[in-house]
């Protein structure tokens, strides 16, 4: 991974800097660390709050900090209410496309009208503020409907994503301990009927608090209906009960949104619980300015609102800003591998924000599929989940950007609420970095020992200050909280070890490796398993790589990786021997793989994140564990 040298730098066009909403990093960047609480509340004055907060920041209590403490506000106000008050009353406020070629669109109004049905049916089913709704559902309109419809009553949404398996479903009824779940008869993926309905049911075989299963009818599939827990949204839509206007609750800022359960590589699932004030500010914001969202903008982030990714920037964060958003349930090449090409063009969409394992799957088919289409409605590229190759993200730039779309690399996690380092579309670009801190962050690298790390080196990431969106707590789990992911320096400060390696280079890029755990040590010697697949794909021959260690009785780690050719490439034992050493020649010999196994898929999740532990599991003959999650 390259990351020195002025000749690196990928600068904006001049009329992208002309238009961009923010058009000076530094000097804001300054006055938002030197100044953050001014700058924090600038950026909450731009919301409608039914009160206004005592403080902006109370550390009273740090690492549990409070952000707007006694503000009073919904976060559905400012992603619905101000909009059928005014000008977008009217405005595109969701376009969603099935796999199967189904299409609903909904206005801000049209959004208003099912939010406020739906949330009169959660009041008629005795749901109140405060109360843990789960949502089990595919990614259909009604899915944000849901979300909507809690935080409008001021009750908590734990949404479990359509994937998971029964266990995992059941395990996150159990410890939110919901009463209520909210799910679909199925879903769409690659043609096929995925049928939720039945994990549903065996995940409430398992648990004993849920009494109401509320389903929606997205399928033709035949249900069990258990009578008297189990009722069809549109029955109840049909009934006296769920009238098309409910006033929307006055929540604290403090108050809890939702919690949103992340699963690390051990232990039990952590609900990360965040608040409707600091949650709505910090999303608002960073979607705002990292993405230069314009009236007009008609804006895709292709992940499901089932995590954090879509929580944020499907959901409340563009409608916050009043952007025009696209939803699509289904895979991104089926029937064919131009589906996304032709979703761009045929609703204009101006900005794109996917997955570098989504980016590096289409590049695989060439440029002759995206070159089908008209894609010169985009404007703005993104990046999210992962760091992206420099080769995904040149074909990115070149074929789908035209060479004209700053793409905005963001690193962030479920625990942040929002991105914590991205450019801005006005910054020079480096190929695979995540560029800069947002405003407000100040980001470090430190040893093992706690000291800083020297430029170009590798540390441990860390985050020197609070911000409003990050989460305020475990769920039921404070001290878990304080004790995993906060620690103290000398200087009395608590710091937020964000658990990823990265480095810095000499110009104040970051480059994120990857997760802690996903960093091999290969005869002393430490090696991101992001650099080795980012040498193995910059081969012209490479589509995707996944690269794992497996213990070696000298080495300690022998690197194994897997790989996917591009289309029409044939995998021959002279071809491994040339991979092999262009990851010699790209890395040094420390990291010239051991095996190069030839695949044709990769487990990945359908958010999709390449399951490295799995494919660790299969070439060591152990159990692969859960894998409902996997696309295939």
């Amino acid at each position: 991974m390259s990351n020195s040298g002025k000749s690196d730098f990928f600068y904006p066009k001049e009329d992208v800097i002309a238009q961009a909403n923010v058009n000076e990093y530094e000097k804001m960047y300054e006055y938002s660390v030197n100044d953050r609480e001014g700058f924090w509340e600038e950026q909450a004055e731009t919301l409608g709050w039914y009160k206004k907060w005592d403080n902006v920041l109370d550390d009273s209590d740090a690492p549990h900090y409070k952000w707007f403490d006694g503000g009073e506000i919904n976060i559905v106000h400012n992603a619905i209410d101000r909009h059928i008050a005014g000008p977008n009353r009217n405005k595109m406020a969701i376009i969603w496309e099935g796999e199967n070629g189904q299409v609903r669109n909904y206005s801000y109004n049209g959004l208003n009208r099912e939010v406020c049905q739906f949330a009169n049916v959660l009041k008629s089913m005795g749901v109140n503020k405060g109360d843990i709704v789960t949502i089990y559902m595919p990614q259909i309109p009604e899915l944000v409907f849901a979300m909507l419809a809690c935080a409008k009553i001021g009750a908590i949404h734990s949404v479990v994503y359509g994937g998971f398996s029964t266990e995992a479903l059941a395990s996150r009824i159990d410890d939110a301990n919901s009463r209520i779940l909210i799910t679909a008869d199925g879903g769409w993926r690659r043609g096929k009927q995925i049928d939720l309905k039945s994990i549903a049911d065996d995940a409430m075989q398992r648990t004993p608090s849920i009494e109401v299963c509320i389903c929606v009818k997205n399928n033709q599939l035949e249900v069990e209906m258990e009578p008297a827990r189990d009722f069809w949204l549109h029955d109840l839509k049909s009934l006296p009960i769920a009238s098309s206007q409910c006033e929307t609750e006055h929540t604290g800022a403090e108050d809890p949104l939702f919690i949103l359960y992340t699963s690390g590589t051990t232990g039990k699932p952590k609900g990360m619980l965040h608040t409707h004030g600091g949650y709505a500010v910090y999303t608002s914001t960073t979607h705002r300015m990292a993405f230069d969202i314009k009236p007009q903008d008609r804006w895709w982030c292709a992940a499901d609102p089932g995590w954090i990714t879509g929580h944020s920037y499907i959901v409340y964060g563009p409608l916050i800003n009043g952007a025009t958003i696209m939803l699509y349930e289904g895979a991104p090449n089926y029937p064919y591998p131009n589906r996304w090409w032709q979703i761009v063009e045929k609703y204009g969409i101006n900005i794109l924000y996917t997955s570098p394992t989504a980016i590096r799957g289409l590049m695989r088919f060439g440029d002759r599929w995206p070159k089908k289409h008209d894609l010169s409605s985009l404007r703005l590229l993104g990046s999210v989940g992962e760091p992206i190759n420099p080769e995904a993200w040149r074909w990115y730039h070149h074929v789908i950007g035209q060479d004209k779309c700053p793409i905005i690399d963001t690193w962030w996690q479920t625990e942040t609420g929002g991105f914590m380092i991205c450019p801005l579309p006005i910054t020079p670009l480096k190929p695979g970095s995540a560029a800069k801190p947002f405003f407000g962050n100040e980001i470090g690298l430190i040893d093992e020992d706690g000291n800083d790390t020297p430029l170009n080196e590798e540390g441990k990431l860390i985050i020197k200050n609070p911000w409003p969106g990050m989460a305020r707590t475990i769920f039921k789990d404070k001290e878990r909280y304080a004790d995993l992911y906060w620690f103290k320096q000398d200087n009395d400060q608590w710091y937020y070890l964000a658990g990823d390696s990265a480095k810095i280079d000499e110009d104040g890029y970051i480059w994120v490796i990857g997760r802690m755990d996903e960093v091999l040590k290969v005869s002393g010697y430490r090696l991101g398993t992001s650099e080795v697949e980012s040498a193995l794909v910059s081969h012209p021959k490479v589509s995707e790589a996944a690269a794992v260690g497996l213990p070696h009785e000298l080495k300690g780690n022998a690197i194994h990786t897997f790989v996917i050719l591009k289309e029409g490439i044939v995998p021959n034992q002279a071809l491994e021997i040339e991979l092999k050493a262009h990851v010699g020649g790209e890395m040094g010999k420390i990291a010239v793989p051991e095996l190069v196994e030839f695949v044709t898929v990769l487990p990945k999740t359908r958010s999709g994140k390449i399951m490295r532990r799995v494919l660790k599991a299969r070439a060591l003959g152990q159990d692969e564990g859960d894998l409902s999650t996997l696309e295939e």
